[in-house]
């Protein structure tokens, strides 16, 4: 019997994490958070694939990595919409949205020069104040971010 359906084959997770449903405009952000460019282990990149959710999405697939919550909260800052799916033994054992936090400790730059953690060795602080829009607030100069002007600190 002959089978017509096309696949585009990717080797199966032993160990590690996929970052699946990501916006195909946020991907390369989100490999720049992950650090991908120094990581020794196998990364695979999917970019503008088919979705039915979104039309086109990113994936990422990082074997033997389990990725720290201050990471997945970086990502939920570009891409609100991904989904972690962590791996072991070739089975997904968690799988769950990337979710943005109340406050954001340490992970967002605030550009505002007069701002005090722009002149002080001191971690900004960042209250989200619309998830939809992803807007977020300096707790310390009250200068308001959205979107694509949020730039996140590595």
């Amino acid at each position: 019997m002959r089978n017509d359906k096309k696949e585009l084959a990717v080797a199966a997770l032993r160990n590690g994490t996929v970052i699946d449903h990501i916006p195909t405009e946020a991907l390369f952000r989100v490999v720049r958070i992950l650090g991908i460019e120094e990581m020794s282990t196998s990364v695979t990149i999917g970019y503008n694939l088919e979705s039915h959710r979104f039309g086109r999405k990113g994936i990422i697939k990082v074997a033997d990595v389990e990725f720290a919550e201050d990471v997945l909260n970086r990502i939920a800052i570009v891409a609100p919409t991904a989904m972690v799916n962590i791996i072991r033994d070739y089975e997904v054992v968690e799988k769950r949205p990337v979710t943005l936090p109340d406050e954001l400790t340490g992970i967002v730059r605030c550009t505002n020069p007069k701002c005090i953690t722009n002149n002080e060795p001191m971690h900004t602080r960042f209250r989200v104040t619309d998830r939809d829009t992803i807007t977020v607030r300096c707790l310390y100069c009250n200068h308001v971010y959205r979107g694509d002007e949020i730039e996140i600190e590595r």
